[in-house]
Protein backbone atom coordinates (compact mmCIF):
# COMPACT_ATOMS: atom_id res chain seq x y z
CA UNK A 1 0.00 0.00 0.00
CA UNK A 2 2.89 2.30 1.24
CA UNK A 3 4.27 1.75 -2.22
CA UNK A 4 1.03 2.00 -4.65
CA UNK A 5 1.00 5.32 -2.77
CA UNK A 6 4.75 6.26 -3.86
CA UNK A 7 4.22 5.26 -7.76
CA UNK A 8 1.22 7.91 -7.74
CA UNK A 9 2.74 10.52 -6.15
CA UNK A 10 5.94 10.38 -8.35
CA UNK A 11 3.07 10.09 -11.50
CA UNK A 12 1.54 13.02 -10.44
CA UNK A 13 4.96 15.06 -9.42
CA UNK A 14 5.89 14.06 -12.63
CA UNK A 15 2.87 14.94 -14.78
CA UNK A 16 2.72 18.31 -12.92
CA UNK A 17 7.11 18.58 -14.65
CA UNK A 18 5.70 18.10 -17.56
CA UNK A 19 2.13 19.78 -17.78
CA UNK A 20 4.52 23.02 -16.98
CA UNK A 21 6.80 22.25 -19.35
CA UNK A 22 4.30 21.99 -22.30
CA UNK A 23 2.87 25.06 -21.11
CA UNK A 24 5.77 27.02 -20.99
CA UNK A 25 6.69 25.18 -25.02
CA UNK A 26 3.01 26.84 -25.65
CA UNK A 27 3.82 30.02 -24.63
CA UNK A 28 7.10 30.42 -26.41
CA UNK A 29 5.10 28.69 -29.27
CA UNK A 30 2.98 32.08 -29.18
CA UNK A 31 5.73 34.52 -28.59
CA UNK A 32 7.30 33.35 -31.68
CA UNK A 33 4.13 33.82 -33.65
CA UNK A 34 3.33 37.24 -31.85
CA UNK A 35 6.66 37.91 -32.93
CA UNK A 36 7.70 39.36 -29.25
CA UNK A 37 11.12 41.00 -28.88
CA UNK A 38 14.01 39.18 -27.46
CA UNK A 39 14.45 41.21 -24.21
CA UNK A 40 10.52 40.49 -23.45
CA UNK A 41 11.00 36.72 -24.72
CA UNK A 42 13.53 36.10 -22.48
CA UNK A 43 11.87 37.98 -19.42
CA UNK A 44 8.73 35.84 -19.57
CA UNK A 45 10.52 32.95 -20.22
CA UNK A 46 12.20 33.33 -16.80
CA UNK A 47 9.29 34.06 -15.10
CA UNK A 48 7.91 30.79 -16.23
CA UNK A 49 11.34 28.53 -15.42
CA UNK A 50 10.71 30.50 -11.74
CA UNK A 51 6.88 29.59 -11.41
CA UNK A 52 5.96 28.29 -14.34
CA UNK A 53 2.36 28.06 -13.84
CA UNK A 54 1.51 31.44 -12.18
CA UNK A 55 3.87 33.17 -15.14
CA UNK A 56 1.53 31.10 -17.70
CA UNK A 57 -1.21 32.18 -17.25
CA UNK A 58 -0.01 35.83 -16.08
CA UNK A 59 1.52 35.76 -19.67
CA UNK A 60 -1.75 34.87 -21.47
CA UNK A 61 -3.34 37.96 -19.43
CA UNK A 62 -1.07 40.07 -19.54
CA UNK A 63 1.11 39.50 -22.71
CA UNK A 64 -0.73 40.60 -25.67
CA UNK A 65 -0.39 43.89 -27.27
CA UNK A 66 -1.69 44.65 -30.71
CA UNK A 67 -4.86 42.70 -30.98
CA UNK A 68 -6.27 40.92 -34.40
CA UNK A 69 -9.54 38.96 -33.74
CA UNK A 70 -12.64 40.16 -33.70
CA UNK A 71 -13.28 41.69 -30.31
CA UNK A 72 -10.36 44.22 -31.19
CA UNK A 73 -11.03 48.09 -30.84
CA UNK A 74 -11.14 49.73 -34.22
CA UNK A 75 -8.07 51.10 -35.07
CA UNK A 76 -8.22 55.24 -35.12
CA UNK A 77 -7.27 56.75 -38.50
CA UNK A 78 -6.70 60.55 -38.06
CA UNK A 79 -6.74 62.23 -41.46
CA UNK A 80 -3.46 63.09 -42.25
CA UNK A 81 -2.40 66.44 -45.01
CA UNK A 82 0.68 65.33 -47.16
CA UNK A 83 0.48 68.31 -48.75
CA UNK A 84 1.45 70.31 -45.41
CA UNK A 85 5.62 71.02 -45.06
CA UNK A 86 6.97 68.90 -42.53
CA UNK A 87 7.74 71.08 -39.59
CA UNK A 88 10.47 69.02 -37.86
CA UNK A 89 11.74 65.40 -38.25
CA UNK A 90 9.12 64.57 -35.19
CA UNK A 91 6.42 65.51 -37.42
CA UNK A 92 7.62 63.36 -40.33
CA UNK A 93 7.32 60.48 -38.52
CA UNK A 94 4.29 61.37 -36.51
CA UNK A 95 2.64 61.88 -39.78
CA UNK A 96 4.20 58.79 -41.51
CA UNK A 97 2.87 56.60 -38.57
CA UNK A 98 -1.16 58.13 -39.31
CA UNK A 99 -0.53 60.59 -36.83
CA UNK A 100 -2.40 63.94 -38.16
CA UNK A 101 -0.25 66.74 -39.20
CA UNK A 102 0.30 70.05 -36.67
CA UNK A 103 -2.70 71.88 -35.91
CA UNK A 104 -1.19 75.66 -36.15
CA UNK A 105 -2.76 78.77 -33.87
CA UNK A 106 -4.09 76.62 -31.23
CA UNK A 107 -4.79 78.51 -28.15
CA UNK A 108 -3.05 76.90 -25.35
CA UNK A 109 -2.86 76.66 -21.36
CA UNK A 110 -0.71 75.07 -18.41
CA UNK A 111 -2.01 74.87 -15.20
CA UNK A 112 -0.26 73.11 -11.85
CA UNK A 113 -2.32 74.36 -9.03
CA UNK A 114 -4.47 71.54 -8.17
CA UNK A 115 -7.31 74.41 -6.62
CA UNK A 116 -6.96 76.48 -10.46
CA UNK A 117 -7.00 72.96 -12.19
CA UNK A 118 -10.42 72.67 -10.27
CA UNK A 119 -11.95 75.34 -10.82
CA UNK A 120 -11.28 75.80 -14.51
CA UNK A 121 -12.74 72.00 -14.59
CA UNK A 122 -15.80 73.28 -12.95
CA UNK A 123 -15.94 76.55 -15.46
CA UNK A 124 -15.62 74.58 -18.09
CA UNK A 125 -18.20 72.35 -17.43
CA UNK A 126 -20.86 74.68 -15.70
CA UNK A 127 -20.12 76.74 -18.85
CA UNK A 128 -21.02 74.15 -21.56
CA UNK A 129 -24.62 74.47 -23.36
CA UNK A 130 -24.18 71.15 -26.07
CA UNK A 131 -21.96 68.48 -24.72
CA UNK A 132 -19.75 67.37 -21.80
CA UNK A 133 -17.60 64.53 -23.01
CA UNK A 134 -14.82 63.40 -20.14
CA UNK A 135 -12.27 60.02 -20.46
CA UNK A 136 -10.48 59.73 -17.18
CA UNK A 137 -8.23 56.52 -15.76
CA UNK A 138 -9.12 56.73 -12.15
CA UNK A 139 -12.23 58.14 -10.87
CA UNK A 140 -13.08 57.87 -7.32
CA UNK A 141 -16.31 58.55 -5.25
CA UNK A 142 -14.99 61.51 -3.04
CA UNK A 143 -15.47 64.66 -1.86
CA UNK A 144 -14.28 66.42 -5.03
CA UNK A 145 -15.93 64.02 -7.55
CA UNK A 146 -19.21 64.01 -6.24
CA UNK A 147 -19.42 67.91 -6.88
CA UNK A 148 -18.14 67.13 -10.38
CA UNK A 149 -21.09 64.36 -10.68
CA UNK A 150 -23.53 67.22 -9.18
CA UNK A 151 -22.67 69.63 -11.72
CA UNK A 152 -22.69 67.06 -15.02
CA UNK A 153 -26.10 65.90 -13.20
CA UNK A 154 -27.35 70.01 -13.31
CA UNK A 155 -25.96 70.04 -16.96
CA UNK A 156 -27.58 67.02 -18.44
CA UNK A 157 -31.11 67.63 -16.67
CA UNK A 158 -30.20 71.21 -18.96
CA UNK A 159 -30.58 69.17 -22.35
CA UNK A 160 -26.55 68.79 -22.15
CA UNK A 161 -25.28 65.83 -23.65
CA UNK A 162 -23.08 64.30 -20.95
CA UNK A 163 -21.19 61.46 -21.26
CA UNK A 164 -18.68 59.97 -18.85
CA UNK A 165 -16.14 56.98 -20.15
CA UNK A 166 -14.17 55.32 -17.02
CA UNK A 167 -11.81 52.83 -17.12
CA UNK A 168 -12.90 49.67 -15.17
CA UNK A 169 -9.32 48.75 -13.56
CA UNK A 170 -7.84 52.04 -12.81
CA UNK A 171 -11.33 52.75 -11.25
CA UNK A 172 -12.18 49.45 -9.63
CA UNK A 173 -13.51 50.54 -6.31
CA UNK A 174 -16.16 53.15 -8.38
CA UNK A 175 -16.69 50.01 -10.76
CA UNK A 176 -17.89 47.47 -8.20
CA UNK A 177 -19.76 50.16 -6.48
CA UNK A 178 -21.52 51.64 -9.42
CA UNK A 179 -24.86 52.61 -6.96
CA UNK A 180 -22.95 55.41 -5.85
CA UNK A 181 -24.14 56.37 -9.99
CA UNK A 182 -27.59 55.25 -10.34
CA UNK A 183 -28.77 58.60 -9.13
CA UNK A 184 -26.59 60.18 -12.04
CA UNK A 185 -27.36 58.08 -14.71
CA UNK A 186 -31.16 58.51 -13.92
CA UNK A 187 -30.55 62.34 -14.04
CA UNK A 188 -29.02 61.92 -17.77
CA UNK A 189 -25.37 61.57 -17.49
CA UNK A 190 -24.50 58.46 -20.00
CA UNK A 191 -21.69 56.77 -18.00
CA UNK A 192 -19.69 53.61 -19.30
CA UNK A 193 -16.93 51.71 -17.91
CA UNK A 194 -14.09 50.80 -20.69
CA UNK A 195 -13.69 47.21 -20.66
CA UNK A 196 -15.61 46.04 -17.57
CA UNK A 197 -14.36 43.29 -16.09
CA UNK A 198 -17.42 41.38 -15.36
CA UNK A 199 -18.72 41.87 -18.89
CA UNK A 200 -17.93 40.84 -22.30
CA UNK A 201 -15.13 37.92 -21.47
CA UNK A 202 -13.56 37.35 -24.55
CA UNK A 203 -13.48 41.01 -25.70
CA UNK A 204 -11.84 42.48 -22.39
CA UNK A 205 -8.10 42.26 -21.77
CA UNK A 206 -6.87 42.90 -18.65
CA UNK A 207 -3.14 44.43 -19.66
CA UNK A 208 -4.96 47.07 -21.89
CA UNK A 209 -6.01 50.06 -20.36
CA UNK A 210 -7.38 53.12 -21.17
CA UNK A 211 -5.05 55.52 -19.46
CA UNK A 212 -6.29 58.53 -21.18
CA UNK A 213 -7.33 62.20 -20.46
CA UNK A 214 -9.48 63.37 -22.36
CA UNK A 215 -12.06 66.16 -21.11
CA UNK A 216 -13.95 67.98 -23.99
CA UNK A 217 -16.62 70.71 -24.05
CA UNK A 218 -18.58 71.99 -26.84
CA UNK A 219 -16.71 70.89 -29.57
CA UNK A 220 -14.38 74.12 -28.60
CA UNK A 221 -12.41 73.20 -25.87
CA UNK A 222 -10.01 70.54 -24.17
CA UNK A 223 -8.37 69.52 -21.44
CA UNK A 224 -5.88 67.16 -21.06
CA UNK A 225 -2.60 66.15 -19.13
CA UNK A 226 -2.11 63.45 -16.36
CA UNK A 227 -5.12 64.48 -14.02
CA UNK A 228 -7.63 61.97 -13.29
CA UNK A 229 -11.20 62.38 -11.27
CA UNK A 230 -10.29 62.44 -7.85
CA UNK A 231 -9.68 64.46 -4.80
CA UNK A 232 -5.89 63.94 -4.75
CA UNK A 233 -5.75 65.32 -7.93
CA UNK A 234 -7.77 68.82 -7.53
CA UNK A 235 -10.14 70.50 -5.40
CA UNK A 236 -11.72 73.47 -4.21
CA UNK A 237 -9.48 73.44 -1.11
CA UNK A 238 -5.73 73.37 -0.33
CA UNK A 239 -4.53 69.90 0.96
CA UNK A 240 -1.03 69.15 2.07
CA UNK A 241 -0.90 65.90 0.44
CA UNK A 242 -2.70 66.30 -3.11
CA UNK A 243 -0.64 65.11 -6.08
CA UNK A 244 1.72 67.41 -8.48
CA UNK A 245 0.24 67.22 -11.97
CA UNK A 246 -0.62 68.95 -14.97
CA UNK A 247 -3.45 70.05 -16.71
CA UNK A 248 -3.35 71.76 -20.38
CA UNK A 249 -6.57 73.54 -22.23
CA UNK A 250 -6.41 73.85 -26.11
CA UNK A 251 -8.87 75.97 -28.14
CA UNK A 252 -8.79 75.13 -31.72
CA UNK A 253 -8.33 72.75 -34.52
CA UNK A 254 -6.80 70.24 -32.52
CA UNK A 255 -10.43 69.68 -30.92
CA UNK A 256 -11.25 67.15 -33.72
CA UNK A 257 -8.29 64.61 -33.08
CA UNK A 258 -9.11 64.44 -29.49
CA UNK A 259 -12.29 63.86 -30.74
CA UNK A 260 -11.82 61.30 -32.80
CA UNK A 261 -10.21 59.37 -30.15
CA UNK A 262 -13.06 59.79 -27.42
CA UNK A 263 -15.35 58.76 -30.03
CA UNK A 264 -13.39 55.56 -30.83
CA UNK A 265 -13.36 54.52 -27.49
CA UNK A 266 -16.63 55.48 -26.86
CA UNK A 267 -18.16 53.64 -29.58
CA UNK A 268 -15.98 50.23 -28.23
CA UNK A 269 -17.74 50.38 -24.59
CA UNK A 270 -20.85 51.75 -25.81
CA UNK A 271 -21.90 50.58 -29.50
CA UNK A 272 -23.00 54.61 -29.86
CA UNK A 273 -21.56 56.55 -32.57
CA UNK A 274 -20.49 59.88 -32.11
CA UNK A 275 -20.74 62.24 -34.78
CA UNK A 276 -18.28 66.01 -35.13
CA UNK A 277 -21.08 68.37 -36.26
CA UNK A 278 -18.80 71.67 -36.17
CA UNK A 279 -17.31 72.39 -39.67
CA UNK A 280 -14.12 74.86 -38.75
CA UNK A 281 -12.64 76.33 -36.33
CA UNK A 282 -11.68 80.03 -35.48
CA UNK A 283 -8.85 80.35 -32.73
CA UNK A 284 -6.21 83.25 -32.55
CA UNK A 285 -3.46 81.49 -30.42
CA UNK A 286 0.35 81.42 -30.56
CA UNK A 287 0.71 77.53 -30.46
CA UNK A 288 1.33 75.13 -32.85
CA UNK A 289 0.27 71.41 -31.41
CA UNK A 290 -0.03 67.65 -32.71
CA UNK A 291 -2.17 65.42 -30.97
CA UNK A 292 -0.51 61.72 -30.58
CA UNK A 293 -2.52 59.16 -29.68
CA UNK A 294 -1.20 55.52 -28.85
CA UNK A 295 -1.90 51.80 -28.06
CA UNK A 296 -3.26 48.57 -29.75
CA UNK A 297 -5.50 50.84 -31.70
CA UNK A 298 -2.91 52.71 -33.18
CA UNK A 299 -1.43 50.44 -36.84
CA UNK A 300 2.55 51.99 -35.32
CA UNK A 301 3.97 53.15 -32.88
CA UNK A 302 3.85 56.27 -33.53
CA UNK A 303 4.34 58.23 -30.15
CA UNK A 304 7.72 55.45 -29.44
CA UNK A 305 9.34 56.43 -32.87
CA UNK A 306 8.82 60.08 -32.19
CA UNK A 307 10.45 60.10 -28.67
CA UNK A 308 13.26 58.33 -29.98
CA UNK A 309 13.50 60.46 -33.20
CA UNK A 310 13.42 63.72 -30.39
CA UNK A 311 16.39 62.21 -28.21
CA UNK A 312 18.63 61.49 -30.95
CA UNK A 313 18.12 64.92 -32.28
CA UNK A 314 18.51 66.70 -29.61
CA UNK A 315 21.26 68.99 -28.57
CA UNK A 316 21.23 70.91 -26.11
CA UNK A 317 18.42 69.43 -23.13
CA UNK A 318 16.68 66.74 -22.52
CA UNK A 319 14.46 66.90 -19.43
CA UNK A 320 12.24 64.27 -18.13
CA UNK A 321 9.76 64.40 -15.89
CA UNK A 322 7.52 61.07 -14.66
CA UNK A 323 6.07 59.52 -12.19
CA UNK A 324 7.35 55.78 -12.87
CA UNK A 325 10.18 55.35 -15.04
CA UNK A 326 11.26 51.59 -16.93
CA UNK A 327 12.46 52.45 -19.83
CA UNK A 328 13.35 49.75 -22.57
CA UNK A 329 17.38 49.24 -23.70
CA UNK A 330 16.38 51.62 -26.99
CA UNK A 331 15.46 54.58 -25.16
CA UNK A 332 18.17 53.93 -22.17
CA UNK A 333 20.64 53.80 -24.84
CA UNK A 334 18.90 56.59 -26.55
CA UNK A 335 19.27 58.96 -23.49
CA UNK A 336 23.17 58.05 -22.67
CA UNK A 337 24.29 58.54 -26.53
CA UNK A 338 22.55 62.33 -26.01
CA UNK A 339 24.60 62.75 -23.31
CA UNK A 340 27.73 61.41 -24.29
CA UNK A 341 26.71 64.64 -27.09
CA UNK A 342 26.73 66.88 -24.48
CA UNK A 343 23.30 67.25 -24.06
CA UNK A 344 21.90 68.42 -20.50
CA UNK A 345 20.12 65.18 -19.89
CA UNK A 346 17.66 65.02 -16.58
CA UNK A 347 15.03 62.83 -15.20
CA UNK A 348 12.80 63.99 -12.48
CA UNK A 349 11.03 61.88 -10.78
CA UNK A 350 9.03 61.14 -7.09
CA UNK A 351 11.48 60.27 -4.57
CA UNK A 352 8.59 57.27 -3.26
CA UNK A 353 6.42 56.89 -6.23
CA UNK A 354 2.84 55.23 -5.05
CA UNK A 355 4.19 52.11 -6.37
CA UNK A 356 6.85 50.31 -4.71
CA UNK A 357 7.33 47.81 -6.93
CA UNK A 358 7.85 50.31 -9.95
CA UNK A 359 10.35 51.97 -7.29
CA UNK A 360 12.39 48.70 -7.28
CA UNK A 361 12.17 47.79 -10.80
CA UNK A 362 12.96 51.87 -11.65
CA UNK A 363 16.49 51.54 -9.54
CA UNK A 364 18.85 49.79 -11.58
CA UNK A 365 17.67 51.61 -14.69
CA UNK A 366 18.39 55.07 -12.87
CA UNK A 367 21.67 53.66 -11.07
CA UNK A 368 22.61 52.52 -15.26
CA UNK A 369 21.82 55.97 -16.40
CA UNK A 370 23.45 58.17 -13.39
CA UNK A 371 26.60 56.35 -13.91
CA UNK A 372 27.08 57.92 -17.34
CA UNK A 373 27.01 61.34 -16.52
CA UNK A 374 22.79 61.81 -16.74
CA UNK A 375 21.16 63.88 -13.70
CA UNK A 376 19.09 61.52 -11.55
CA UNK A 377 16.74 64.46 -9.16
CA UNK A 378 14.38 62.90 -6.59
CA UNK A 379 11.27 64.79 -6.01
CA UNK A 380 10.74 65.40 -2.35
CA UNK A 381 7.33 66.82 -1.87
CA UNK A 382 4.32 64.90 -2.80
CA UNK A 383 3.85 62.13 -5.72
CA UNK A 384 4.45 63.66 -8.69
CA UNK A 385 2.12 62.42 -11.65
CA UNK A 386 2.78 64.67 -13.83
CA UNK A 387 4.10 63.51 -17.61
CA UNK A 388 6.08 65.70 -19.11
CA UNK A 389 9.90 66.11 -21.17
CA UNK A 390 11.21 68.80 -23.24
CA UNK A 391 13.67 69.01 -26.16
CA UNK A 392 15.85 72.14 -26.81
CA UNK A 393 13.90 75.13 -27.01
CA UNK A 394 12.07 73.22 -30.08
CA UNK A 395 9.52 70.56 -28.53
CA UNK A 396 7.33 69.21 -25.38
CA UNK A 397 5.22 66.54 -24.90
CA UNK A 398 2.62 66.50 -22.13
CA UNK A 399 -0.31 63.85 -21.94
CA UNK A 400 -1.05 61.10 -19.86
CA UNK A 401 2.20 59.12 -21.10
CA UNK A 402 4.21 58.12 -18.50
CA UNK A 403 7.92 56.83 -19.69
CA UNK A 404 7.42 53.17 -19.44
CA UNK A 405 6.97 50.12 -21.11
CA UNK A 406 2.88 49.78 -19.96
CA UNK A 407 2.56 53.74 -21.48
CA UNK A 408 4.49 53.05 -24.30
CA UNK A 409 3.58 49.80 -25.47
CA UNK A 410 0.17 48.61 -23.84
CA UNK A 411 -2.04 51.13 -22.46
CA UNK A 412 -4.13 53.17 -24.23
CA UNK A 413 -2.83 56.83 -24.07
CA UNK A 414 -2.94 59.88 -25.77
CA UNK A 415 0.21 63.26 -25.74
CA UNK A 416 -0.10 66.12 -27.11
CA UNK A 417 3.25 67.61 -29.03
CA UNK A 418 3.65 71.11 -28.55
CA UNK A 419 6.93 73.21 -30.80
CA UNK A 420 6.09 76.75 -29.60
CA UNK A 421 8.79 78.24 -27.70
CA UNK A 422 6.44 79.90 -24.83
CA UNK A 423 4.79 77.10 -23.80
CA UNK A 424 8.30 75.07 -24.06
CA UNK A 425 9.64 78.05 -21.71
CA UNK A 426 6.65 77.66 -19.31
CA UNK A 427 6.89 73.98 -19.53
CA UNK A 428 10.97 74.73 -18.37
CA UNK A 429 10.59 76.97 -15.56
CA UNK A 430 7.83 74.21 -14.05
CA UNK A 431 10.80 71.97 -14.15
CA UNK A 432 12.90 74.58 -12.75
CA UNK A 433 10.86 74.56 -9.35
CA UNK A 434 10.32 70.84 -9.40
CA UNK A 435 14.34 70.84 -9.04
CA UNK A 436 14.28 72.99 -6.05
CA UNK A 437 12.28 70.61 -4.28
CA UNK A 438 14.27 67.48 -5.22
CA UNK A 439 17.28 65.71 -4.57
CA UNK A 440 19.90 65.41 -6.59
CA UNK A 441 21.75 61.58 -6.93
CA UNK A 442 20.44 58.05 -5.79
CA UNK A 443 21.63 56.90 -2.67
CA UNK A 444 24.17 54.28 -2.19
CA UNK A 445 22.16 51.08 -1.50
CA UNK A 446 23.24 47.69 0.01
CA UNK A 447 24.24 44.66 -1.77
CA UNK A 448 21.09 42.77 -1.21
CA UNK A 449 19.19 46.19 -2.57
CA UNK A 450 21.27 46.07 -5.40
CA UNK A 451 20.57 42.39 -5.84
CA UNK A 452 16.85 42.66 -5.32
CA UNK A 453 16.46 45.50 -8.32
CA UNK A 454 18.84 43.79 -10.38
CA UNK A 455 16.43 40.58 -10.41
CA UNK A 456 13.63 42.73 -10.12
CA UNK A 457 14.76 44.06 -13.86
CA UNK A 458 13.48 40.99 -15.44
CA UNK A 459 9.88 42.26 -14.74
CA UNK A 460 10.69 45.41 -16.34
CA UNK A 461 9.22 44.36 -20.10
CA UNK A 462 5.73 43.55 -18.45
CA UNK A 463 5.57 46.33 -16.43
Amino acid sequence: MFMTENIADIILYHSLIVFGELLIVTSLIHMLYKRRSPTSMISWLLSMVLLPYLFVVLYFIFGSRKRKNRYQKARIKLKTSNTTKELNPIDGILKNCGVSSVKQDQEFQIFTDSTQIYSVFMNHINKAVKSIYLCTYVMRYDKTTIEILEALSKKAQQGVSVKLLIDSLGSWQLYFNQHHLKKYIKSGVDIKFFMPALKMPFRNYINLRNHRKIYMFDEDTILSGGINLADEYLGFDKQTKRWEDILFSIKGGAFKDFFKVFASDWFYSSSQKLEFEKKEFKSNGDTSVQIVPSGPDMEKDALYEALLCAIYGATKRIWIVTPYFVPNDSLSLALIVARHKGVDVKLITPKNSNHVSADLIRSSFMRDLEDEGIEIWLYDGNMLHAKAIIFDDTCATLGSVNFDNRSLFLNYEIATFIYTKRVIEETYRWMETLLLGSTKGIKEASKFRIIMENFMRIFAPQV
